[in-house]
């Protein structure tokens, strides 16, 4: 397999701290949302496992509920380091023998990017998908996607990554996700 392919059998999707709280100071957050849930609707139509994490729920909410509402069965995990990738995402990706993973969420420059760059450093691929990942000021989006870059994560877009995923038009599935992004 190669860097820039994605197969819906070696794929997880990550849903990292899209919560009521953080989203709140996020500019382009209805864009983040739109295509967050057009990767959650492929998820579901091609078995792709979703883990979702929260950053202190407590303080900063659980995850917003524009999305929660199109979340497919799916592992969770709350944390309060700024990587996802603990001893708890060791043991959920564990689960499954699957090496690539879409990342998705907030802010890109910090828990985005802390969590690619681990995933990278344990040998994983990671998607980031540029379109649906957010900080509050753009030269921390664009420093979060620069550094992602250089750790070897393939920055990409939702729609690049869905239809990489679809492979085909003329499918059930095709069919299901194409009329979302007309």
């Amino acid at each position: 397999m190669t860097k820039f392919k994605l197969e819906s059998a070696d794929t997880i999707l990550m849903v990292i701290d899209v919560q009521d709280k953080l989203m709140a100071a996020m500019k382009d957050k209805e864009r983040v949302y739109a295509n967050i849930n057009l990767l959650l609707e492929t998820a579901k139509q091609l078995d792709i496992p979703v883990i979702v994490t929260e950053q202190y729920p407590q303080g900063l909410g659980p995850t917003v509920d524009v999305v929660a509402q199109h979340l497919p069965p799916h592992q969770y995990m709350d944390k309060t380091t700024f990587t996802a990738c603990t001893d708890g995402l060791w043991d959920i990706l564990r689960q499954w023998e699957r090496k690539t993973i879409l990342v998705t969420g907030s802010e890109t420059h910090i828990c985005v990017f802390q969590t690619t760059r681990d995933l990278q450093e344990a040998g994983y691929q990671v998607h980031l998908i540029k379109d649906a990942v957010c900080s509050r000021f753009d030269e921390n989006y664009e420093n979060g996607l620069q550094l992602m870059k250089e750790t070897g994560a393939v920055i990409t877009t939702a729609e690049t990554a869905v239809f990489d995923l679809l492979k085909r038009s003329g499918t059930p599935e095709f069919k299901a996700i194409s009329a979302l992004v007309k």
